[in-house]
This record gives structure tokens, C-alpha cells and sequence, in this order.
């Protein structure tokens, strides 16, 4: 297939943007980029798709999402984090059966490919949610999908007493890095390679020592990747401080840092901390919507790049975000430390759609086959049509992709070179039973929960 007339970010090396480009795909591969006019010269019997008045960039790949959270979007807004995860998120999530998180999943993922994420990081999928449900999901989606399930053997927050897991949720060593070691050897590299399985510990506070330091030792010895959310919130760093370390100090003495590893928020770091992350060449996931919603803290990005460390981003859950569309995400990510720096030049739109893109792929060790729009990597991209009152004018590519494009800007979603979504609508998915099925569950898990008057907020619903 020929996809021609469209404007190509290419986020090669050079970071080229071709104008009136082409992009050849021979099965799942990019077999050639370039000019339209030489592309359909050298391959004139190419079936074609044209592209007049799209933005073409490759896949956008969210470093961090809880596809089961999405089933409750909605049902913890406007209070602190401790609170909305312990009294709320919690609450529901420990009141799923298999078949409510099925139906979160396949949410999650149809809204990922109509706003244009081609590959997601799943961190922290519990064993009551059934993994081999979420990898089924996948598979028949057509989606690329790194998926961490949960290791943890402690049920609290931070090790507070006070902030309890439900019962629903709690698991053992057993059941978590046990489990997370069987789902590795039967899923990993599944659905042509778009599946790989990852370990996804509980914040520190919910994991002792001992299993992190053998979840480590098995990451090393079997090549399993590591995803955990870290220094989040001012409580995690005050649970570091009670054990004697900073954040990556205590890291680094479990096994957690390395190439190997994304950690997720990591709002609350010292100039130390960075350096250790830098050495150590670990990757950051950057969720701004969800810290600022939450009132977290906001990321030190800025410092975080300017010492060599790899930051990629991610939209976290429905239920701190209200939505899995990473190109909010990137308008979020451009402009919030332009306001906390007082300097507009920070971030700019291009270095956003690094970290959306080139920047995640190697944070999810897959730099050498997606991320970037290249002869011989997988053909995974996006359309961004440009053609509506919200996209005009636009001079800077990136800029309109980043500043003035939503998720529902995106016309044709490509992965591993099968189309799944042309024209916003999904080929590969029944978006209207997904909706009703949603709609349905979550209903009823709300009232298992016992929160139908909790979710509503705080106006008069008549």
C-alpha cells in the first residue's frame, strides 16, 4: 500500500518533515519514505491511499495507562490522591469480575486507536482483572500492547496502615510475581510480537524489600522489563525518608534502576535523584494531566532532560486524566512547564512529540522498530487530518499536531501495517457494543461498590 499527499513527520535522526510525502508499506514494515512524485514513479502499480490534507506522524506510544480504570472514568473526580486511590479507585476496581474488565480494556483500547496511541504501556494489571483476557483484547484489536502485571505482597499505601487495599485487590507473592512469570512465558512475544509482558510492582510502601530485589534478579535473568510508579506524591517521599533513602537511592539498593525500567510520575526527586537516573540510564514515564488533577507536584522535566534522561509520556487512568487521548496529553506536556518556569520557550511542541513518539519507543526498548517513520521499521502511524475549522491555518507541523490537534483530529490509524481505524472509526472493533457493554458494567459495578450516590458529585442530580 502507497499512502500519498501527506505531510510526513518523519522524527528520523535528522527529524525531517517531508511535504507532498509517500509512505510505502510492505506487509508490516515501511518499505520506503519520501516524495509522492517519486514514490508512485518507482511503484506505479501500488494500490493507493491518498493523504491530501493529513499530517502523518508514527504511532503515538503512552508509556503509562491502567486500561481497567476506565470503566470507572468519572467516578473519583476533584479529590487528593490518597483519598481517590484508597476510598474510591479501590473501592470499585476491588468490585470487578473478569468480564467488567474486559469490558475497561476493550474501552481503553478503542479509545487509544481512534485519538491515535498505537502502543501502550498497561501498568499494573491486577490478577482478579484475568491477564489472558487483556492479552486477548490485544491480540484482536490489533493494537501494540506492553503489559505489566502487578507484583506486590503488601496491602497498604505507603506501608500506612491506614490506607488499605479492598480486600479484592490484595494479592501474595504467589499470585503476583508467580503469576506475572507464567503470563511472561505464555504471552510474551504473542500476536506477531505486538504483545510483550512486563512486571509491574506496587509503589514502594507496597512491596517489601525481598520481592523487589527478587522480581529484579528475575528481570535480569529472563529479559523482563519493569514499570512501577514512583515519588508521585509528597507520601512517597516520606516513606522513603522513614527507611533511610531518597527515591533512588532505595531503588537502586532493590535492583528497580536500569535500562530495563520505567518509572512512572516521579514528581518528587532531588538533584541526586536525577543524577542516579541519568547513570543509570532508567526511563520516565510523564503523566502532567494526572499530577495536576490529582495536585501531586509537577514533573522536573526540564532538569530530567537536560541530564540525559530518557522521558516519555503517558495519560495514566480514566479516573485522574478522563481520558486515554495522548495528544491532550501532549498540549499539557508543551504548555504546563512553560507556566511553572516562567519561560515559553520550555518544552517546545517538538520535544513533546519526541517524547510521544521517539521517546517512548525507547523507553519501552522498542526504539529499533517503532517511534519514528523509517525504511525497514514496523508501519505504525498515524493520519491527523488537518482539513477542519479547529486545524487551520497551521504553518508548523508539529506545532498544529501538538497545539491544535485532539484525538479526534485523527482520520487512519496503521499498525504493524494493517489498518485499524480509517475515517475515526475503528475496523477492527464493534464500538457501538463496546460502548453499550461499558455502559452496562459500570453501572453495575458502581453499586456493587456501594458508591451510586458517592460518584455523582456535589449539584442535585434530579
Amino acid at each position: 500500500m502507497l499512502y500519498t499527499h501527506a505531510t510526513i513527520i518523519t522524527v528520523n535522526r535528522a527529524r525531517e518533515i517531508i511535504l507532498d510525502g509517500a509512505l510505502l508499506v510492505r506487509g508490516n514494515l515501511i518499505g520506503a519514505v519520501g516524495k509522492t512524485q517519486t514514490l508512485k514513479a518507482a511503484h506505479p502499480h501500488e494500490e493507493e491511499t491518498d493523504l491530501t490534507g493529513r499530517i502523518v506522524i508514527p504511532g503515538l506510544i503512552s508509556t503509562h495507562v491502567h486500561t481497567a480504570q476506565t470503566l470507572i472514568r468519572g467516578a473519583a473526580d476533584d479529590l487528593e490522591l490518597v483519598s481517590w486511590l484508597c476510598e474510591r479507585v479501590w473501592v470499585l476496581q476491588g468490585n470487578y469480575t473478569h468480564q467488567d474488565s474486559l469490558a475497561a480494556v476493550r474501552l481503553s483500547i478503542a479509545e487509544m486507536l481512534k485519538t491515535g496511541t498505537t502502543c501502550f504501556l498497561e501498568s499494573m494489571f491486577a490478577d482478579r482483572y484475568n491477564f489472558d483476557n487483556l492479552c486477548v483484547a490485544v491480540q484482536e484489536s490489533g493494537i501494540r500492547g506492553c503489559l505489566g502485571k502487578i507484583v506486590m505482597d503488601i496491602a497498604k499505601y505507603a506501608d500506612n496502615p491506614k490506607w488499605s487495599m479492598h480486600p479484592g485487590l490484595v494479592e501474595t507473592r504467589e499470585m503476583s510475581l508467580l503469576g506475572a512469570v507464567k503470563m511472561w512465558e505464555k504471552w510474551n512475544g504473542a500476536a506477531d510480537d505486538r504483545i510483550r509482558v512486563w512486571f509491574a510492582p506496587r509503589t514502594p510502601g507496597g512491596v517489601s524489600d525481598a520481592l523487589y530485589k527478587e522480581m529484579s534478579a528475575l528481570s535480569r535473568t529472563h529479559g523482563i522489563s519493569i514499570t512501577m510508579h514512583c515519588a508521585e506524591v509528597k507520601a512517597d517521599r516520606a516513606f522513603f525518608a522513614s527507611v533511610g533513602h531518597t527515591p533512588m537511592s532505595y531503588c537502586e539498593e532493590v535492583g528497580l534502576l536500569g535500562p530495563q525500567t520505567v518509572l512512572v510520575h516521579m514528581v518528587h526527586l532531588d538533584d541526586a535523584d536525577i543524577a542516579k537516573l541519568a547513570e543509570t540510564k532508567t526511563h520516565i514515564a510523564h503523566c502532567p494531566t494526572s499530577n495536576a488533577k490529582l495536585a501531586s507536584g509537577i514533573c522536573r522535566v526540564r532538569d530530567l532532560q537536560t541530564a540525559g534522561v530518557n522521558v516519555g509520556l503517558g495519560t495514566d487512568g480514566a479516573p485522574c486524566n478522563n481520558s486515554n487521548d495522548l495528544m491532550q496529553e501532549m498540549k499539557l506536556a508543551a504548555i504546563i512547564h512553560k507556566a511553572v518556569s516562567y519561560d515559553p520557550t520550555a518544552v517546545p511542541a517538538e520535544n513533546v512529540l519526541e517524547m510521544a513518539t521517539i521517546n517512548g519507543a525507547r523507553a519501552l526498548g522498542l526504539e529499533g522498530s517503532i517511534g519514528s517513520l523509517e525504511v525497514g521499521k514496523k508501519a505504525d502511524f498515524v493520519a491527523v487530518d488537518v482539513r477542519s475549522v479547529g486545524m487551520q491555518p497551521w504553518f508548523s507541523p508539529a506545532s498544529a499536531v501538538v497545539y491544535s490537534a485532539t484525538g479526534r483530529d485523527v482520520d487512519i490509524v496503521v499498525v504493524d501495517g494493517k489498518m485499524l481505524v480509517r475515517g475515526g472509526k475503528l475496523l477492527t472493533m464493534d464500538e457501538a457494543e463496546i460502548v453499550l457493554e461499558a455502559e452496562k458494567r459500570s453501572k453495575e459495578v458502581v453499586a456493587r461498590a456501594g458508591l451510586v450516590e458517592a460518584v455523582k458529585g456535589s449539584w442535585p442530580i434530579a
